[in-house]
C-alpha cells in the first residue's frame, strides 16, 4: 500500500521568518525519512494555501493524505479552522487530520535543547527559574496542556517554572512573560530564563522576547529541532495507522 502524502498545515505569518522556519522543519522531516512525500500548506498570509496544495495533489493522482497541524496544543485552529479547510478537499482525496504535536516528552526535550544552546547547563537548573512562554489561548484544553507541560519541566530540576502567555492574562490565570519573570525574581531565583514554547518566529514570539528583556537567558523558538521533526513523523504514522485500521474494519 502506497504511503500517504504528509501535508504539514502551518498558520502562516506576514513575518518571512515564519515560513522559512516551517520549510526548514519540513526539510528536516524529509531528511529523517528519505522518500517521504511531504508538502507544506498555509492557512493565511503565505503561499501555497492548503486548498491549493490539496487541489494539486488531487490533480497529480494522489489519493491518501495525512494533514498534520503544526500546532503544539489543540485549540481553535485544530478544532475549527483546519477541519473546515480540509472538508473542502477534492472528493478524490481521502484526507485524515493527524493529532497536534503536544503534549509529548519530545517537546520537553526540544525546550531543554534550546535552553542548553542558550548557555544553560544541567548545573544551572537548580538556581534558575524558568518561564515557559507560549503564544496564548482562551481554550481550556490548550491552557491545561501548557500548565501540565510547565509542571513536567519543574520536576526535571529547575528552581521554579512558571507558564506565561505573550498576550494578555488568560482565563487560566497565566501571567504575561514580563510578569512571570518578575515573579520568579521575587521568589529568589538566582537567575531567570525564558523558553518560548512556540515553533516559529513571528509577532507573538517577538512579544515574548520583548517581555523577556529583564531575563538572564532567552532561548530560541523550537524551530527545526530534531525532536520536533521526529515528533511530526510520529503523528503522521499514528494517523496513517488509524486510517489503515479503519479501512480494514
Amino acid at each position: 500500500m502506497r504511503s500517504p502524502v504528509l501535508l504539514v498545515v502551518a498558520h502562516g505569518s506576514r513575518d518571512p521568518r515564519h515560513a522559512a522556519t516551517v520549510h526548514a522543519l519540513v526539510r528536516q522531516v524529509r531528511s529523517l525519512r528519505p522518500g517521504l512525500h511531504a508538502e507544506v500548506g498555509f492557512l493565511d498570509f503565505n503561499a501555497p494555501s492548503v486548498p491549493q496544495v490539496l487541489d494539486r495533489l488531487a490533480a497529480d493522482g494522489v489519493r491518501e493524505v495525512v494533514a498534520l497541524p503544526l500546532l503544539l496544543t489543540r485549540a481553535f485552529h485544530a478544532k475549527a479552522d483546519i477541519p473546515a479547510v480540509l472538508r473542502s478537499a477534492p472528493a478524490s482525496l481521502h484526507v485524515r487530520q493527524a493529532g497536534v504535536l503536544g503534549p509529548s516528552p519530545l517537546l520537553l526535550s526540544a525546550v531543554r535543547r534550546r535552553l542548553h544552546e542558550a548557555g544553560l547547563g544541567p548545573a544551572d537548573m537548580s538556581s534558575t527559574g524558568l518561564v515557559l512562554a507560549s503564544a496564548g489561548s482562551t481554550d481550556p484544553e490548550a491552557i491545561a496542556v501548557i500548565a501540565e507541560t510547565a509542571r513536567e519541566l519543574r520536576h526535571t530540576g529547575w528552581c521554579a517554572v512558571r507558564p506565561a502567555f505573550a498576550s494578555a492574562v488568560s482565563p487560566g490565570g497565566f501571567p504575561r512573560t514580563e510578569d512571570a519573570v518578575r515573579a520568579l525574581r521575587a521568589e529568589g531565583c538566582e537567575r531567570v530564563a525564558v523558553a518560548p514554547y512556540v515553533i516559529a518566529p513571528g509577532r507573538l514570539p517577538d512579544r515574548i522576547a520583548e517581555g523577556a528583556r529583564d531575563a538572564d537567558v532567552v532561548a530560541a523558538v523550537l524551530g527545526p529541532s530534531p525532536e520536533l521533526a521526529e515528533l511530526m513523523l510520529r503523528r503522521c504514522d499514528e494517523a496513517a495507522a488509524t486510517a489503515r485500521m479503519a479501512a480494514t474494519a
